[in-house]
This record gives structure tokens, sequence and C-alpha cells, in this order.
């Protein structure tokens, strides 16, 4: 089994950016430049190792190679996306992988590219790329190319050597319980083994509601490959735990003006097979509150005015200080009742609330992931 920390070490000290990886100090795909430039990145890898994984980093200063990470990022749909989009798409694989050095919150973004060994194209039209488009790797550029192109296999040697250079042993799986043990040893860190082999530490500030058990600031790792499962510092969490699944039910609390309702999210399974493999289940459980229309439009309107005199640097009563805490979540649930226009002035609120605070910059983070992982699905 890979440990994925020591992958992203051996990639950056293997050389510069290349015909198998590639390194990107942040992506974008909430918009469609972002999501365009990060397709053509995964078509062009693919076209050039038909016959190996390859590999992009996320959060990796591009001039020094400086590990300086990007936030937790959990859509488990970003398959979806690339189906949607690429012809004979490749199987992509996005994960968290935590390092020492880095805060709580920040990972480095490894997205691991498994070709079909088929010629991957742009199914139809993004952005300024044409559907049909073809990209492969000219050295570390992602280049349009022409079909006729004859592939070669020049990478499939190097990257097996990286990946058994990065193979996982006792020694680094204890040192990983035992580092997540002492960092998380005041949210009660816990672990278990599954199937003799693999190890997943846990840990979270537990409370009881109605006889059921709750977690938050929680932290999920797989300790053999080093991959954080789930990251969180708002939402509850319920955790369950057999002889060969791991199973998460992530809830978030909506409402407004102080009645607010726990609604069950996103349900993950991580199941362990006795072939040292396992697998990850993920399935949107979402079903958005639902309020009298008229009540929203008085909601939605007041939440634009506290916009305008945030945008404009005004001074707030305590009571709009508590309507400006609860803007973003107020916008998604407009949202979410057919206030398409909500998301727009959610968008448009973004650098105001993360100058703002950084806490209420927080809670718009956590809004969008939402929105993200409901969208997708």
């Amino acid at each position: 089994m890979i440990n994925k920390r020591l992958l992203i070490k051996h990639l950056l000290a293997h050389n510069d950016e290349n015909s198998f990886y590639d390194k990107k100090r942040k992506v974008n795909i909430s918009f469609k430049e972002g999501k365009a430039k990060f397709l053509k990145h995964i078509c062009a890898l693919s076209n050039s190792n038909p016959k190996n994984n390859s590999y992009i980093l996320i959060g990796v200063e591009d001039h020094d190679n400086k590990i300086v990470g990007v936030d937790f990022f959990d859509d488990s749909k970003i398959q979806n996306l690339i189906n949607a989009y690429l012809t004979n798409p490749p199987i992509v694989q996005y994960e968290n992988i935590s390092f020492p050095h880095l805060p709580d919150d920040k990972v480095v973004g490894l997205v691991t590219i498994r070709p079909t060994g088929k010629i991957t194209s742009l199914r139809k039209n993004i952005w300024k790329y044409y559907g049909g488009s073809v990209f492969f790797r000219d050295g570390s550029m992602s280049m349009p190319k022409v079909f006729d192109i004859e592939i070669k296999d020049i990478n499939s040697k190097i990257v097996e050597a990286i990946e058994n250079n990065a193979q996982n042993n006792i020694e680094h799986t204890l040192n990983g319980v035992i580092d997540f043990m002492n960092l998380h040893k005041d949210y009660n860190p816990q672990y278990k083994v599954f199937k003799e082999y693999f190890v997943v530490c846990w840990s979270g500030q537990k409370k009881i509601v109605k006889d059921e058990i709750f977690y938050s600031r929680v932290d999920i790792k797989l300790i053999n490959e080093q991959v954080l499962l789930f990251f969180s510092a708002l939402d509850e969490v319920a955790i369950t735990i057999s002889e060969d699944s791991f199973k998460i039910v992530e809830y978030v609390n909506l409402g407004f003006q102080n009645a607010n309702k726990y609604y069950q999210l996103e349900e993950t399974i991580i199941h362990f097979d006795n072939s040292a493999s396992y697998t990850i289940d993920t399935k949107l459980l979402f079903e958005p509150p639902q309020y009298d229309k008229k009540v929203l439009y008085h909601i939605y309107n007041t939440n634009n005015t506290i916009l305008e005199k945030l945008k404009k640097g005004l001074s707030f009563t305590k009571n709009e200080e508590a309507d400006l805490n609860n803007l973003p979540v107020t916008y998604l649930i407009c949202y979410f009742n057919s206030f398409h226009d909500a998301i727009d002035k959610l968008n448009e609120a973004k650098p105001y609330l993360r100058n703002y605070s950084e806490s209420l910059y927080q809670l718009y983070k956590e809004t969008i992931r939402i929105l993200r992982k409901v969208k997708y699905s």
C-alpha cells in the first residue's frame, strides 16, 4: 500500500513538473475557467501516460516546491464532472493528504489519474476550449495536439519506481498513529484496526442528544496511506463501526432566528476487504428545508440590506451582527427554496466576508461546501 505523503515527497524530489505530474498552488472548479483548466490537465496527463498513473499536486508553490496546503476538499462527485465533460474519461481520485507542519484545516490535494488506454478528449465546449479538443503534456505544459499523434510509453518505469519507494511499512504506520493521538489528545482520539491491516484514527468532541452520540470538530484519517478522510470544524457527525466498515453520517445545522434543526447531509461508508483493499461509497441524504415564501422574501431582503452595509463598510447594530453571522446559511436556504439569485449574492459577499472576520469566512466556506455536494449530486 502506498503512503501518499511519501509519494508526494518523492514526486516533488524527482523533478520539476513534467509529463506525468503537475503541481498547482490551488484550483477552483466552482467557475467555468477553473473547471476548464482542471479538465484540460486531466485530459493531457491521461493521454500522455497510457500505461501508468499520473498525478496533480494541489497546495504546492510552483517556484520552490514549498508545501503550503489548501482547504480540505471532500467532493466525492468529482468523477461525475470528468465523465460529463470528457470522452474516454480516466478514473480520477482526489485525496486529502495531511502534513505535520500544516494547520489542521489544511492538506495537500493529491489527484491520481488512471488512464483507460484510449485517447481522452473534451466531450463539449467549456470556457475557451472546444468540444473534440485533445490535449497532451509537452514537458510541464498541457498542449492541444492532433488525434493521430504517436503515444509513447516513456514514464511507466519512472512512475513505478517512485510508487515502489513510497510503499508503507510498520514504522510509518506506528508513527502515524502516535502522531495522530498526540495531536488530537484534547478531542478523544481513538483508533481501530480493520482486517489486521488497515488503521483508522478518528477524534472529535463527543455530545449525546436523545441517547444518540454525535461528534464535532471531527478528524478521520486512514493512517496506512496518510489520507484525511473527513474534516469539519462545524458539522455534527455520527460514527458507526463494524468489523469491516467505518460509517460516517454528516449532519448540518440549518434554520432561521435560532429555530435551527439538524439535517442529514451525506453518508460515507468505508468497506475494508480481506484482500488488503478498501472502497469508499458515498450517498447524499440531504432534503433541503422548505419555508413559507412570504417569510423568505422578508428574510432575503434583509440579507441584501446587510450585504450592502457590509460592502460600504458601515457599522452594524447588535441584531444586524446576528443577521450578518447567519448571512451565508440564509442565502443557502433561500437558494434551496427557489431564490436562484441568492447564490449570486452569496458569491458577491465572499471577499467582504473574508475581510470582515476569519470565523465569518469559515461559515461561508462551509456553506459553499454543502452547496457543492448538493449541486454535483
